[in-house]
């Protein structure tokens, strides 16, 4: 029995993840997956009205479960930044879920803005390092609002933070077993210090327990090149923090847009939290506009990363089934389909497979 948290979030959050538990209880009825959820309202209407973003004890709380699915993050009346620290990376860093993992994947009858570009060309995973880099949040400020004024925004790297990291995309290149192939994506000839760390155990780790695996480097503006002019030249990226968060939302964009582009916050280990890349779109919450695809397919990694592959690859197929046959575009309001519908067209496609 796997115990799942759910938060639903702000905005359209709560709406996908209906969705996405539906889609999830079609599959466990015919696989045989079992399962239980629990409910936790954190978010921004929560702290508007007591001004907590999360209970002290969040993250203990979320270690007695097996997974955590959420909705979205991002409230219009709450200053940016509040709840995504308070509760995005709070939880990352708390549960030590060092992974972020992104595949971006063009499914057939979805369009890219890549001209000439299929699905046979658009088929890679990001990884990106999730716990340290900028976002640890090291540095502070001299002389605040004086015309002296210092801002310091340190990156750390720890060997073992990188190495984790490098492991998990090599390891991840010999599964996918397609092109073979781990891209690092980094700015070797600027960000001498971090990079030579990246760069040195890239190579270490992959030359000693790797070695079928090819090892290809890019700096991060060429893989932004890349992505758009070959993206069929990757099979799996590996990045830190920041440059991982940039290259995502491009990868988001080839493969359709933010409403297919489902991720990973992963902890090998422990516990994980899955979720739609996108943000809580306030202006579609209630309207049955908004896609429910990426949420959906967060329950497929979810499933997957379970080892539960069968219920995955079912979950996937009705997604896919869906997205050619019925889906007139993944963009908000133009589905052809409301949000509740696109989560029903996906059941019934479960029980049909």
């Amino acid at each position: 029995m796997k115990r799942i948290a759910i938060i639903g979030g702000d905005g359209t959050g709560p709406e996908v993840v209906a969705e996405a538990l539906k889609c999830l209880k079609a599959v466990a009825d015919k696989v045989g997956f079992a399962y239980e959820t629990e409910n936790f309202d954190w978010g921004g209407d929560r702290y508007l009205k007591t001004g907590e973003v999360l209970p002290e004890d969040a993250a203990e709380t979320l270690r007695k479960f097996d997974s955590i699915l959420l909705g979205a993050i991002g409230h219009p009346d709450v200053k940016p930044g509040i709840l995504e620290k308070g509760i995005l990376l709070n939880l990352r860093f708390a549960l030590d879920q060092y992974i972020n993992l992104r595949p971006v994947i063009l499914y057939e009858g979805v369009e890219t803005p890549l001209a000439g570009k299929g699905p046979k060309d658009i088929d890679f995973v990001v990884v990106r390092e999730n716990t340290e880099g900028l976002y640890v949040g090291t540095g502070g400020f001299m002389k605040k609002d004086t015309p002296d004024e210092v801002a310091v925004q340190e990156s750390v790297n720890t060997r073992k933070g990188v190495e984790r990291c490098i492991r998990f995309a090599f390891e991840l290149a010999r599964k996918r077993n397609k092109m073979n192939k781990v891209t690092l994506c980094g700015k070797t000839n600027v960000l001498t210090f971090a990079w030579d760390l990246w760069e040195r155990t890239f190579h270490e780790v992959g030359a000693s327990q790797y070695p079928e695996i090819e090892r290809d480097y890019a700096h991060v503006d060429a893989t932004c090149m890349w992505m758009v002019k070959n993206p069929e030249w990757f099979d799996v990226i590996v990045t830190d923090n920041m440059f991982g968060d940039i290259i995502t939302d491009l990868g988001a964009v080839i493969q359709g847009g933010m409403g297919i582009a489902a991720g990973g916050n992963l902890n090998p280990e422990g516990v994980s939290m899955f979720e739609p890349i996108g943000g809580s779109a306030p202006k579609y919450t209630g309207l049955g506009k908004i896609n429910p695809m990426a949420s959906i397919l967060s329950v497929q990694m979810m499933l997957d990363q379970f080892g539960e592959t069968k219920g995955a690859k079912l979950l996937e197929n009705a997604c896919i089934k869906v997205i050619s046959k019925k889906m007139k575009s993944m963009g908000a309001g133009k589905m052809g389909m409301t949000t509740s519908e696109v989560g029903d067209s996906v059941v019934e496609q479960i029980e049909i497979l």
